[in-house]
């Protein structure tokens, strides 16, 4: 997407030449780096802002590409540095595993939510860095040590308050096959970070780009606009923005105002009175009950293609099952086991520098504001980031004894927690239709900034249960 224009008009004739002698060229499926978002909307923002444009040349020098996901990032430069900076050290800097270990791993986690745009993005990495094209035929094809693998990958992409210091002491003790703790520590950063990235992938519409699987047809332009895959997502309205116009508009305005007045009045009630901790208590488990009920995507069954569910096993275990069955979560609190206290501390002292990276990478999207939302300017959207972000933890049971979980009924509107629980959830259901029915007045940025907090919230939440069974295990 960054080609200048006369070389643009240079390939276009060297195509059309090509083209002459029967050669099939291949055009992209998709237009820019997002279905969800204007292209040229991503353009721009590279454009005007010189510190992307470097993050940009910085990443493509290191990589030798320039992935979708680094464009669609690309709206929050702060945040984009610290995540290549944390996956850059994770992927190529010295650590306990060696570099084909750590891409098939991340094949492994991304497979786990049928993410093909990062399996195909591993697959060839793993192949660059020597790995065993045997491997990739499926899971039982690798070493005995990475298919042991495939349950701690399971329960963490899927069920993570299930994990127990059981699963780590079986890694741990596997004779030959046996994993040791730095090990285990790189492998469990790695899985969460690429869960949590397929449900950034997802969220945001990434297309695969040009070069890769999915990325291009040697079909000429059909005169619809859209396959017939698009429109059974969900994903055929590419034009839907123009046809909904003033009706739209009219529809949804005042949608952020009644957003800001909720936040002011909870601010009062906050300063009036305060609830005790019984009532606290009850509101959170009131919250995570109502969070199993809500329903993903349609609820419809997503089959796995072959070419990705080869990469781990019992395709059919995922998060929708136990809500369904009505099984108890337990309550993981705060005060027992955090990051900050617990988990940062224990990263660093077997990774070293990595709970560093990880922490700024947090405290980034977390605190990230332009004091804005929509047309409005100096607004305080921390009560706003906070609901997010314990939502989220709140689904995986987690909860933090300081918080009014009430607060998040007030906030996040029934399309809104539709969307963030599919994407953390079950990512590979998420469709534009979604993505186009919550906070319908905010920017495209404002929703991929929404995008990075339930991402980095998510692997959050999944690092906390890993971490806390291996010091479990440990004392």
């Amino acid at each position: 997407s960054f080609i200048p224009p006369a070389l643009r008009r240079a390939e276009g004739q060297k195509r059309s030449r090509q083209s002459d002698f029967g050669v099939r060229i291949p055009r992209p499926l998709g237009n820019g780096p997002s279905r969800f978002i204007p292209e040229k909307e991503i353009l721009q923002v590279s454009k005007v802002d010189p510190r992307t444009q470097s993050i940009f040349e910085d990443a493509f020098a290191a990589l030798g590409r320039l992935d979708n996901i680094s464009l669609v990032m690309g709206f929050h430069p702060q945040y984009l540095e610290s995540f290549l900076r944390t996956q850059h050290y994770l992927l190529q800097m010295d650590g306990p595993l060696s570099l084909h270990y750590r891409h098939y791993i991340g094949i492994m986690a991304a497979a786990r939510h049928q993410c093909s745009y990062l399996v195909n993005l591993h697959v060839n990495d793993f192949l660059q860095v020597g790995g065993d094209s045997k491997w990739l035929n499926g899971l039982d094809g690798a070493p005995q040590k990475l298919q042991a693998l495939g349950e701690l990958n399971k329960i963490l992409a899927h069920r993570p308050w299930l994990l127990t210091k059981a699963h780590i002491e079986h890694l741990l003790k596997a004779e030959e096959h046996s994993w040791s703790l730095a090990e285990l520590i790189h492998a469990v950063v790695l899985l969460t970070h690429y869960h949590s990235l397929a449900s950034f992938t997802f969220g945001c519409g990434i297309t695969p780009e040009i070069h890769s699987d999915g990325g291009h047809t040697f079909r000429p332009p059909s005169l619809s606009q859209y396959c017939v895959c698009d429109i059974a997502n969900g994903n055929g309205h590419g034009h839907l923005e123009e046809r909904r116009g003033n009706h739209q508009v009219s529809e949804v305005s005042g949608e952020v105002e009644v957003l800001m007045e909720r936040m002011k009045q909870l601010q009062e009630c906050r300063d009036e009175e305060e609830a005790s901790q019984e009532e606290m208590a009850t509101r959170f488990e009131r919250e995570k009950t109502e969070s199993m009920l809500v329903a993903t995507a349609e609820d419809e069954e997503c089959v796995p293609s072959r070419d990705v569910s080869r990469h781990f096993e019992d395709p059919s275990y995922g998060y929708k099952d136990f809500s369904r069955r009505g099984e108890h979560v337990p309550t993981f609190r705060v005060q027992d086991y955090s990051w900050e206290d617990h988990g940062y501390s224990l990263v660093n002292r077997l990774y070293p520098d990595v709970g560093q990276l990880l922490d700024e990478k947090f405290q980034m999207a977390y605190n990230l504001t332009y004091n804005t939302m929509a047309m409005h300017k100096d607004v305080d959207t921390t009560m706003l980031r906070r609901a997010i972000w314990n939502y989220i933890h709140c689904m995986f049971g987690i909860r933090y004894d300081d918080y009014d979980y009430g607060e998040i009924n007030q906030l996040l509107d029934r399309s809104f927690k539709v969307y963030i629980k599919t994407m953390v959830c079950s990512p590979e259901k998420t469709t534009k239709r979604m993505y186009e029915s919550f906070w319908r007045q905010f920017q495209h940025s404002e929703k991929v900034h929404v995008n990075l907090l339930l991402m980095e919230a998510r692997m959050q939440a999944e690092l906390l249960y890993a971490l806390r069974a291996i010091t479990r295990y440990m004392t």
